[in-house]
Parts: structure tokens; sequence; C-alpha cells
């Protein structure tokens, strides 16, 4: 990766979606609430001086993948979600590297707790 591809992202802050998803056999059963944040990095410097969507990362195909994840079947982790975006992410954008955290709101814990979190990068 160059220095360029290093200081440009593209990000996706705040995707909420309900998967059924969990440790527990309850937790994919009732389903939960998911907030996904995406940053990829990628050489922007083409698509700024062409301004066609074909030259950059399209970021609407990027929530449609993590959709398909957080909607799809079950994973027991929130690693297991992070990895599987991040990976189908690198195999169909054009980007170098990719930084994916899922947040579980108000988990199933004793005590007040905002939200348990996993946050991944993964590059080619």
């Amino acid at each position: 990766m160059n220095e360029q591809e290093a200081q440009d992202r593209i990000g996706l802050a705040g995707m909420v979606f309900r998967g059924h998803h969990g440790a527990t056999e309850e937790e994919q059963a009732v389903g939960q609430r998911l907030v996904v944040d995406v940053e990829m990095s990628l050489d922007l410097s083409l698509a700024g001086h062409t301004d066609d969507l074909s030259d950059t990362a399209d970021y609407g195909r990027a929530f449609e993948i993590v959709q398909g994840v957080m909607e799809g079947p079950p994973h027991a982790l929130l690693e297991s979600l992070a990895e599987e975006s991040a990976q189908r992410l690198l195999d169909e954008l054009p980007i170098q590297l990719v930084r994916v955290r899922v947040r579980k709101p108000f988990p199933p814990l004793q005590g007040a707790l905002d939200a348990a979190w996993v946050e991944i990068a993964r590059h080619r």
C-alpha cells in the first residue's frame, strides 16, 4: 500500500441491522440490534479527478455486503461477524485495507453496559 492509499478512506458509520447472532440459543432465537462501522482504505485520487463511481469503492455496495452478513446465517461471536464482513469487502471491492467494528448495544450481562464491541483490521 502506498502512502496515498494509507491516507485515503471511505467510511460508513452507524449502520444498524437486526441479526440472530450470539453465543447462546436464546440470543440467536430472539435476535438483537447490531451497529457496524466500516472504514476502507484505497487510493481515491483517480475518482477525485474523474468523478466516476467505477474509479472508487461503491459504499452502497459495501453497505449491502455488510447487511448480508449481519442479517444472514447466525454466528456465535462478534469476531466472526467482523471477520466475514472484512473478507467479503476485500474480496468484492477494490480496497487495500478495511477496518470493521461490530457493536452489540446492551448485551445480556449483569450490570450497566452500553455496548460490547469488536474491531478488526484486514488488508490485502
